[in-house]
């Protein structure tokens, strides 16, 4: 099994199965759904050989495949999977199977476009996440946008067009410059191979410029302040299944950037240079934690919430350098890395569940707007029970996956300096503000509509759904060892890579 193109089957399994569905045409829309699901699920299953054929001792890439792809620029089709990669693989897998599952009755028109869109941004995604040589992932990278751009301007709301071509022009625009940076790393080194780049050693001016050039790109990605006002237009606007997708998986795009790029090619500059991304890292946690509290609309609440909780993953990576080379502490550094780590699996698992609650509320009812509800759990006890769990996620109660990451940042930013620590913890306060204002409207409360007193309970699909984001929450919580084990020696091995200087 281990001499299987694991990665490949990844990537294309599920292009080729987009290729199947659009076959299926629009006469036959219950085809496309159960092919769309058979071929997630058969590559859900490729994913979880992953672990038994993982080394967990050994932080170097795995599953390796190299192919010759342009020779005469000498870029190839290399791909390699360490212990961070494979957990955002899974988080992939998993969290698309659940989408196309949501989507089963929500999307009516052009169902089998919808699925093979669906579908071609997984293996898109899973591209990302795999691609070893620099041109593979900015190709990756940038055909990402082509099956979101679709989904969010077919399926979208009224402000779709709007709302896409503002998703487009910002990440597009952001990577350009990272563009310009590969190409400089390519005359610099003579291929795009990325192993290469890693040990490639540059000036303190080159890094810097570089630097400049991955944050911009990245930071759209995450989206950090202040590149960040694409991310609620778009979640709006987008479907249930863009939304969860957007949230759960699309925004790690922008933070694994900076795990495989700006960290290991250019550490000095990004040591000489963590204070900014901390700073706006705080203000993300907690400017924009005051923003979501204003919101009126649920989509929008938890669209910024998500990029306060992103700000989280962008400290731990960068907190490592106060850490390591100003108080000469690797293990709270990489204890600073890992929980940044886990941050990015939990919130795709969080922020999930949680647009996925109000893609329910929304079938029903047709709106997000906060006080056209209330009184939920009279009517839908049982969604009421998910959406509470999954709200205290979202605040970082103990025994979620909330709490895990974040305490875990905050921890090592105490031992880098307290005031750090001390912003970030306050937006626990923030979180659980407009986390619970938002669940005192929604679910508890008096019912003022008949609309909501009619409101039919959770059916069999959207409780496996909403049941399997439940089970991954609390099992991360609960139980954090076996995701902190896998991704163990791949965190070490890059808290290394970005404390070893290239001046010189």
């Amino acid at each position: 099994m281990s001499n299987w193109p694991l990665l490949s089957l990844l990537i294309w399994i599920p292009v080729a199965g987009a290729i199947l569905v659009l076959f299926c045409g629009n006469a036959r829309p219950n085809a496309a759904r159960w092919l769309s699901l058979l071929v997630t699920l058969i590559v859900l299953a490729v994913s979880a050989l992953l672990l038994p054929n993982f080394d967990y001792t050994s932080g170097a890439m795995q599953f390796g495949e190299a192919h010759e792809w342009l020779p005469g620029i000498h870029s190839s089709y290399k791909l390699g999977a360490d212990g961070i990669s494979v957990a955002l693989i899974l988080l992939t897998t998993f969290t698309t199977v659940l989408v196309i599952a949501g989507a089963w009755e929500v999307i009516k028109d052009k169902v089998h476009q919808f699925m093979a869109a669906m579908l071609v941004l997984e293996g898109l995604m899973i591209g990302v996440f795999c691609a070893m040589d620099a041109l593979l992932f900015y190709v990756f990278f940038e055909a990402m946008l082509i099956p979101m751009f679709i989904i969010i301007g077919i399926w979208g709301g009224p402000r779709r067009i709007y709302a896409t071509l503002k998703f487009f022009i910002f990440t597009f625009f952001g990577a350009i410059f990272m563009l310009v940076a590969l190409i400089y790393l390519y005359l610099k080194a003579g291929t795009f191979d990325l192993a290469t780049l890693w040990s490639l050693h540059l000036s303190r001016p080159e890094q810097i410029w570089l630097f400049f050039a991955f944050l911009i790109a990245f930071a759209v990605k995450v989206p950090m302040v202040p590149v960040h006002t694409w991310l609620p237009d778009a979640h709006v606007e987008a479907p249930t299944g863009g939304s969860v997708i957007l949230a759960a998986i699309m925004l790690k795009v922008g933070t694994y950037g900076f795990v495989r790029f700006s960290l290991p090619i250019v550490p000095d500059a990004s040591q000489q240079l963590a204070w900014l991304v901390i700073a706006l890292s705080l203000i993300a946690i907690i400017y924009i934690g005051y923003v979501a509290l204003v919101q009126e609309d649920m989509k929008k609440l938890i669209a910024y919430s998500s990029i306060a909780h992103m700000g989280f993953v962008t400290l731990g990576l960068f907190v490592v350098f106060m850490l390591a080379r100003g108080l000469n502490d690797p293990q709270t550094a990489q204890l600073g890395a890992q929980g940044a780590m886990v941050q990015m699996i939990s919130h795709g698992f969080v922020s999930g569940a949680m647009f996925t609650c109000i893609g329910v509320m929304y079938d029903r009812l047709h709106t997000r707007l906060i006080k056209d509800y209330g009184g939920l759990a009279k009517v839908m006890p049982w969604f009421a029970a998910f959406m509470v769990l999954f709200a205290m996620a979202n605040c970082g109660l103990p025994g979620t996956s909330g709490f895990v990451g974040e305490f875990m940042v905050i921890l090592a930013s105490f031992k880098a300096n307290p005031w750090v620590s001390l912003a970030a913890a306050f937006t626990l306060i923030i979180g659980a503000a407009y986390t619970l204002w938002l669940i005192k409207r929604v679910i508890f409360g008096q019912i003022e509509s008949e609309a909501v007193r009619t409101m039919p309970d959770i059916n069999a699909r959207e409780a496996f759904v909403l049941a399997a984001f439940a089970a991954a929450v609390l099992i991360v919580g609960v139980w954090p060892w076996p995701l902190t084990h896998l991704m163990d020696a791949s965190v070490s091995h890059l808290v290394s890579q970005a404390l070893a200087t290239k001046v010189g």
